[in-house]
């Protein structure tokens, strides 16, 4: 945002403040000052007048000028196009010094006298409106031959550019930052003059307007004839320098310089394609106007373009309401116009004020105003917020008076109504949509008494002993980031957000329209993710890019469901080679299998079962190398190859996945307990049982014998041939041990048998 001191001026009386003391004020109420720039006029720089011009009797593009300085004429040759008799021009004397190696001395140009220089607005180092020599008028003040352009103050002007967040629309105009300056320093605003010359006519003889009940927008319709109207220089130089200034469109310009003034969104409309509108909702709820069926503008979204050929226009102020149209356009990824950028942060809501200003400006400038308005504004009620004196102090960390605080907020425009038990009713202006909440109204009151100004007291901390679900959960996250880093993983950190295209595009979840980010960071970070994988899988394809080998991470992070409900997962993948370079594996390391990888899983979570997929619901997993994990007989998460059109995608080797419910993960203690003095004993059983049996019906059923002999078994090998067909052998190695003795061949053919015995019951297995 830039603004000029003297254009500030217009609007509050800072005469006894210096520009420095200016910008220390709007760095302490959080309104950043980017840069400061003075512009002074060279010395010697005199207003003069051009008595007459003849052609230069050798150069055709040179004219010969008799100019009256002041205290005598003399003859000036000039090469720009526009100079002409009888105008007020800028004159650098000799002597003058416009820059570094540029002093204006007494010259010969093909053979004629020149003492002294006509000059551009860019020479005397204003911001450029043309590719001539700058004209004068008195909106600089009053012209006087000879005097010098240093002694006229609207010229000499400080510029200062402001960074603002992009909550504080409100202060995207001149006067939102008068605004703050009147309540830091209790000065009012100066009261806008309200002089406009009217014509004849009347907007309801020459203009038709049928609105649909239902638009979002309020709108103030005015019409002006401009037959008349010419920009002055001061608001050329002033556009220029916000780079704003278009050359010959005085009505566009004029309107940008008015927004630029009081933040009002303005457009205007050639009689001739308004005399009759329309204003409704097209297909996608943007508020439209039309003539003869043709969509003439979005208010506050997307102006129209008019050639400047006609005198008579149809004037529009609107608003709406920033956070309604933002979603509104995000959704439906509308084209707008540089009006958006405005609106959508929160433009000046008070559109009659606007209007009212630039109906000012135009009856100064040689425009007329048609009598009367056409009016379309919603009367919605001010957002009330009730703040607790107490709870204001606690915040701050130090005892504002109670009238202090209500002296504050109604400087700001705040309403406020006596308080009730030391609860203050406040009533939000309405341009100052970011205000929702009692810490907003704080830190309102913070910025005015000024941070430097908050007194510095240590924090009062009582330590307790307290273990919560919190501190308990933090404890078991650093334990896995421990075993996980031991078994090879790096830890990285993703966004919460990821691309709603690839979410889509690999078959996951997204979260539901009307929850979406409603300004996205990026375009590649569009919505919540509801995956850690896809964010690891772009960080392994990157790495590889670089020239890695293998990438094994994980993450420990919040993801989201369709209602954006918040969990939070943890994920590993690992891509590429399973160990690095050695001589070992003579330089060409094998990559990484399925379970090598569920191992690494293993020994950084703990114990976990794992069964075969039966529904994948996403394009990410496997179909043949893949399966759920399974703690405490739930489905707490599954692990898998990436599927190999993924990886193709990504451009990436053999790489496998995991993603884990971090509350199912245990954070037990260990406990330690006696082990068994006496040998263990190893029996291998061969069995016969169905191909399509899976191996968990089969350990389900030995389970539920509960023989404490049984210590581990595992399935060791599987067979099949032609001969047994529909079936196949299995073979389970058993470790039997006793707390109490050394098994014997009787105690072990009496498990054995046990198991047998089960299995065939329940499952209908036979021993090989």
């Amino acid at each position: 945002m830039i603004i000029t001191r003297k254009w500030l001026e217009e609007f509050i009386n800072i005469s006894n403040i210096s520009t420095d003391e200016i910008c220390k004020t709007l760095n302490s109420i959080g309104l950043e000052v980017d840069s400061l720039e003075r512009n002074t006029i060279p010395e010697k720089v005199v207003v003069a007048k051009v008595l007459s011009k003849e052609k230069h009797p050798d150069a055709d593009k040179l004219n010969v000028c008799q100019v009256d300085i002041g205290n005598e004429v003399t003859q000036i040759v000039c090469g720009a196009s526009n100079v002409d008799a009888g105008q007020i021009v800028a004159v650098a004397t000799i002597g003058a010094v416009l820059g570094e190696d540029f002093k204006i001395k007494a010259a010969k140009l093909r053979g004629v006298e020149s003492n002294g220089m006509i000059c551009s607005s860019t020479e005397l180092g204003l911001p450029k409106i043309n590719d001539g020599i700058m004209i004068l008028d008195n909106s600089i003040g009053e012209l006087t031959l000879g005097k010098e352009l240093k002694d006229y103050p609207t010229l000499n002007d400080d510029i200062i550019e402001i960074g603002l967040t992009p909550n504080r629309g409100d202060c995207l105009s001149i006067l939102g930052i008068a605004r703050e300056l009147s309540a830091f320093y209790e000065i009012p605003l100066n009261e806008l003059d309200k002089y406009i010359h009217y014509n004849e006519s009347s907007i309801g003889q020459n203009f038709k307007i049928n609105c649909d009940n239902k638009i979002n927008s309020s709108l103030v319709f005015k019409a002006a004839d401009l037959s008349g109207f010419n920009l002055d220089l001061i608001k050329k130089l002033r556009l220029s320098t916000i780079k704003k200034y278009e050359e010959n469109k005085d009505i566009k310009n004029i309107l940008s310089y008015t927004t630029h003034s009081c933040g009002v969104i303005l457009n205007a409309y050639p009689k001739s394609k308004s005399s009759i509108l329309e204003i409704k909702k097209d297909d996608n709820g943007f508020d439209t106007i039309y003539f003869n069926s043709q969509i003439l503008s979005k208010p506050s979204v997307l102006q129209n373009n008019f050639e400047e050929v006609e005198n008579e226009f149809l004037l529009e102020a609107s608003y709406v309401n920033p956070e309604l149209i933002s979603k509104l356009v995000f959704d439906k990824k509308i084209k707008t116009s540089d009006v958006f950028y405005k609106s959508s942060r929160g433009s000046e809501p008070n559109i009659s004020l606007g209007l009212d200003y630039l109906s000012n400006l135009i009856s100064k400038l040689g425009g007329t105003l048609y009598k009367g308005s056409i009016d379309y504004i919603d009367d919605k009620e001010k957002l009330f917020v009730d703040a607790n004196i107490k709870k204001i102090n606690s915040i701050i960390g130090q005892e504002i008076e109670k009238n202090e605080i209500e002296k504050i907020l109604i400087s700001l425009g705040f309403e406020v109504k006596e308080p009730i038990e030391d609860t203050l009713s406040i009533k939000v202006p309405y341009y100052r949509h970011d205000i929702k909440n009692v810490a907003d109204i704080t830190e309102e009151i913070i910025r005015i008494i000024g941070i430097d100004n908050i007194k510095s007291k240590p924090l009062c901390i009582d330590e307790v002993n307290r273990v919560n679900k919190t501190s308990l959960d933090l404890l078991k996250k650093n334990k896995i980031r421990c075993k996980a880093v031991e078994n090879g993983f790096f830890e990285t950190l993703t966004y919460v957000f990821t691309s709603k295209e690839n979410l889509v595009k690999y078959g996951f979840k997204t979260v539901k329209e009307d929850l979406e980010i409603v300004n996205p960071i990026v375009k590649e970070l569009n919505t919540y993710r509801t995956t850690l994988l896809l964010n690891l899988v772009e960080a392994c394809s990157n790495n590889f890019k670089t020239g890695g080998r293998k990438a094994s991470f994980f993450e420990i992070g919040t993801i989201f469901d369709e209602n954006r409900k918040e969990s939070k997962k943890i994920a590993f993948i690992h891509s590429g080679a399973a160990e690095q370079e050695d001589v070992s594996n003579a330089g060409k390391p094998k990559n990484m299998d399925f379970f090598s990888f569920a191992k690494k899983v293993l020994n950084t979570i703990g114990e976990f079962e794992l069964e075969t997929m039966q529904n994948i619901d996403n394009k990410f997993i496997h179909p043949y190398q893949s399966a759920n994990i399974i703690i405490d007989n739930n489905i707490v998460g599954f692990i898998s190859k990436l599927h190999p059109s993924v990886a193709n995608d990504y451009d990436l080797n053999d790489t496998f996945v995991a993603q884990i419910d971090f509350e199912a993960v245990k954070n037990d203690l260990t406990k330690a307990s006696s082990y068994s003095k006496f040998q263990a004993s190893r029996k291998d059983l061969s069995i016969i049982a169905p191909k399509n049996l899976e191996f968990k019906e089969i350990k389900k059923a030995i389970n539920s014998l509960n023989i404490s002999l049984i210590k581990q078994f595992n399935l060791i090998d599987i067979y099949s041939d032609e001969k047994l067909g529909e079936f196949e052998s299995l073979t389970i190695r058993f470790t039997l041990q006793s707390n109490e003795k050394t098994l014997e061949d009787e105690d072990i053919n009496l498990v054995i048998n046990s198991i047998l015995d089960i299995l065939n019951k329940k499952l209908n297995i036979t021993l090989r």
